[in-house]
């Protein structure tokens, strides 16, 4: 089993060594008609369905072995990349998956009609515009990526191409596997195929499906709205390198302690907008980490904190109430930014096996965990911990409601 990550990894079982290339968008080496990543000499050709098919499925971690230089191209879809997942069947593993939510929007314009924007959203959605030469087959098709949605509405959508950008590797008796049945054939207003268009707007849905695995590329899952006109591997894999670059560049914001690994972060307008508490009564300062059930804030202690001002003014520390109450928030951030509790306050109603254990003084930075370990008809449970350079400060269970 792979060490957890949502990163896929290609291994050419057919090279001497067994030679690994990661799916990163810094490994790409071509986007020519398609995807290929290299690692030195050794390459792997037209990656994007198969990674598609892995991210659309909701799956991470995997080890794609090849024994040739591409994947088979089959129909010219990932369908049959879905069946073989449904096939093999899906390894649930310990960790918890992490998403990156987008907070701001990203925005990618290559100046040659190629449009790529991604703003906020509670889920990861795709807009896409196929713009057809001389406004011929030009496509819409938006919708939530799912594995239901991804299956039965992107994954069965095959690759095209124009006449005009095939006939010249015809003549030269090139793309020998290539012909009607793995890839539809665009001439003038005709559309030539094997078999009838699977969709009225399957050249949206394919430039869907290829953007979905050209994206991850960037490393991390999102929360977010795609928004493309006239996508291509070309502006599909920029866009990855911007994602990647922005996540990096989030994470700088994270102080240098050591830390579980963070997926998004909560500035204090962020946190104001899903608080109701306000000044002296905010205790969080940042949210640097969270997935479905986990939560993860800080506190960055000064001595001109209230508190410290008399308790005690000679020997200031931090009273264990109001830890407690830090706790409180960061299981409050997490339960309130689910989109049907949004708007609603927790209120405390019980704190259970409580134990303080080091002192909190100014200068410290205190790094608040909260897991829900339970939450029914507006009622959760959350364990919580403070933290102080990695060893436990104070933690208890505590009990809310969400009104």
């Amino acid at each position: 089993m792979l060490p957890r990550t949502t990163v896929s990894v290609f291994c050419r079982v057919d090279l001497p060594d067994k030679p690994l290339i990661p799916a990163n968008v810094d490994l790409v080496e071509t986007v020519e008609r398609a995807t290929t990543l290299s690692v030195g000499s050794n390459r792997v050709h037209t990656v994007e369905h198969v990674i598609s098919a892995l991210v659309g499925m909701g799956i991470d971690n995997a080890l794609i072995e090849m024994d040739a230089n591409e994947p088979p191209i089959a129909d010219g879809s990932s369908a049959p990349f879905v069946a073989l997942i449904k096939q093999a069947g899906i390894q649930q593993q310990e960790a918890p998956r992490k998403t990156w939510h987008i907070r701001e929007p990203l925005h990618l314009d290559l100046g040659n009609g190629s449009l790529i924007t991604i703003v906020p959203d509670n889920k990861f959605r795709l807009t896409v515009t196929n713009v057809g030469r001389n406004d011929l087959h030009t496509e819409h098709f938006s919708g939530e990526v799912t594995p239901e949605l991804y299956e039965k509405e992107i994954a069965p959508a095959r690759t095209f191409t124009f006449y005009e950008d095939v006939a010249p590797l015809l003549e030269k008796g090139l793309i020998k596997g290539g012909s009607l049945e793995n890839a539809v054939v665009i001439r003038g207003e005709n559309v030539m195929s094997k078999e009838p268009r699977r969709f009225g707007n399957e050249f949206a849905r394919h430039k869907a499906l290829d953007l979905i695995g050209d994206l991850m590329l960037g490393g991390k899952r999102i929360l977010g709205h795609v928004i493309a006109v006239a996508p291509g591997h070309g502006p599909n894999t920029k866009m990855a390198a911007l994602l990647k670059k922005e996540y990096a560049k989030m994470k700088t914001s994270v102080p240098p302690v050591t830390i579980p690994e963070g997926e998004a972060v909560l500035h204090l307008p962020d946190i104001l907008k899903i608080l109701p508490h306000r000044y002296p009564f905010l205790l969080i300062d940042r949210v640097i980490d969270f997935t479905d059930k986990t939560c993860t804030a800080i506190k960055n202690l000064t001595f001109n904190e209230d508190f410290f001002q008399g308790h005690f003014p000679g020997h200031p520390v931090m009273p264990g109430v109001l830890q407690l109450e830090a706790m409180a928030q960061t299981a409050s951030v997490l339960v309130l930014r689910i989109p049907e509790n949004q708007g609603k306050v927790g209120y405390f109603m019980s704190a259970d096996k409580v134990k303080w254990r080091k002192p909190v003084t100014p200068g410290d930075t205190l790094f608040i965990e909260a897991e829900i370990v339970s939450f029914r008809r507006g009622i959760g449970q959350a364990e919580c911990r403070c933290l102080l350079n990695g060893e436990v400060a104070s933690s208890a269970t505590i009990k809310f409601a969400v009104q």
